[in-house]
């Protein structure tokens, strides 16, 4: 009876081990394609293509999901937008985004979770970012 355990746990340890190497080329792809982006669109633009509207939740929602990365590149960013004039729900928008919504790591997230599960995450990430957004502003002007 140990042996067997044993033996399905070794198993299970080298298809989890060879499922990892075969997405390790994937994820590689993904960092360099989201610090190639982080790098080629300047800060400056960012401000330009928010205009203080009602829609600046879903542009700021569309960036976040577009260009992906870290919680800590994103609190940086959104306080050089606050600085440049952009709203605070578009600039929640996009934090929330940013992290949890992710176009760019779609593929690899389609290759290790599923095609059905990894569209979904990512649409009901997408729209609970915008509520999320418009909620948190509407509580701070509250207080």
């Amino acid at each position: 009876m140990q042996n067997l355990k044993i033996k399905r746990l070794k198993q299970a340890v080298i298809k989890a081990s060879k499922g990892i190497w075969n997405a390790v080329p994937m994820i590689i792809c993904v960092v360099l394609l989201i610090g190639l982006l982080n790098v080629l669109i300047p800060k400056s633009t960012y401000s330009k293509v928010f205009t203080n509207s009602i829609f600046d939740p879903v542009i700021g929602g569309a960036l976040g999901s577009i260009l992906a990365g870290s919680p800590i590149t994103s609190y940086i960013l959104g306080g050089e937008f606050l600085a440049q004039g952009v709203s605070l729900v578009a600039i929640t928008a996009f934090i929330v985004s940013w992290v949890t919504v992710g176009i760019v790591t779609l593929p690899a997230e389609i290759v290790m979770l599923g095609k059905k599960f990894a569209i979904t995450r990512n649409a009901i990430s997408f729209v609970f970012a915008i509520l999320v957004a418009i909620i948190t502003v509407g509580v701070l002007n509250l207080l």
